[in-house]
């Protein structure tokens, strides 16, 4: 298998909007380690076009997103600057496939973090400060048709983060008990609480930093780590307002054009 060939196509399909087969149908045997060297074939590219990483992101990081997909464990993906969307501005609808939208907490670091044998106590005292945030997944597969591997090459279906103005302390939070209620178009979708993020959304940052470190891949200091959505993604359209507010962080919202 070329894994620049196939990270190829799925860029090509993130630019032109046009949804590609899972990459699970033509490699039946497609296994994790090659879905994560296609993401990185595919991030490369990226790099070499200008871009630049400003932080990592964590998927999977509920029990029932993990039974789901039949694996034990979360996923993780790069956020580069074209990513980045600030809070009060529009994102257009038309520039993505199928977005869905995640309510999630983004650590960002003032240390370095490179495992093995990264603890959740690492990840307190690395972490300069908690902020709310949305998280816009998009699939480049067609209609969300994936399995574990498709998603890791596809860059964990990453597509936009927006960041939350009001940064607090993480020793002011407790990250297991955080709520957070999750709004749509002035509506009530869902709540939940940080335990529902691998049990603390700090050991999911955790994690990361210990997997990473297979790839000699650390996080960095002054990375933002998106550490898991609290409940299930929404589906977006043109027109939709979304708000997550978190216990005690204050809120952010996003509005689709």
């Amino acid at each position: 298998m070329n894994y620049s060939e196939e990270a190829k196509k799925l860029l090509e399909s993130e630019a032109s909007k046009i949804p590609i087969g899972p990459l699970t149908e033509k490699y039946p045997n497609l296994s994790i380690e090659d879905a994560y060297q296609i993401q990185l074939a595919g991030i490369d590219m990226k790099l070499s076009q200008g871009r630049k990483i400003i932080g990592k992101k964590i998927g999977l990081t509920s029990r029932g997103m993990q039974k789901l997909l039949g694996v034990n464990e979360p996923d993780y993906g790069h956020l580069l600057d074209d990513m980045l969307i600030l809070e009060g501005d529009t994102l257009s609808r038309n520039d993505l496939i199928a977005p869905k939208v995640e309510g999630e907490l983004a650590f960002v670091l003032k240390e370095t973090l490179k495992g093995p044998g990264i603890t959740i106590a690492d990840v307190y005292r690395a972490t300069y400060g908690i902020l709310p945030s949305f998280e816009i997944v998009d699939s480049r597969v067609k209609d969300w048709k994936i399995k574990l591997a498709d998603t890791i090459s596809d860059n964990a279906s990453s597509a936009r983060l927006v960041l939350g103005s009001k940064m607090a302390s993480i020793k002011d939070l407790d990250l297991k008990l955080i709520g957070m209620m999750f709004e749509k178009n002035g509506e009530m979708v869902s709540s939940g609480v940080g335990a529902e993020v691998w049990g603390n959304p700090a050991a999911a940052v955790a994690w990361l930093a210990n997997k990473l470190s297979v790839f000699d891949i650390a996080l960095e200091k002054g990375e933002i780590i998106l550490a898991g959505a609290f409940t299930a993604a929404e589906k977006a359209e043109a027109g939709d307002i979304f708000t997550v507010s978190f216990y005690g962080l204050g809120s952010v919202s996003v509005k689709f054009i």
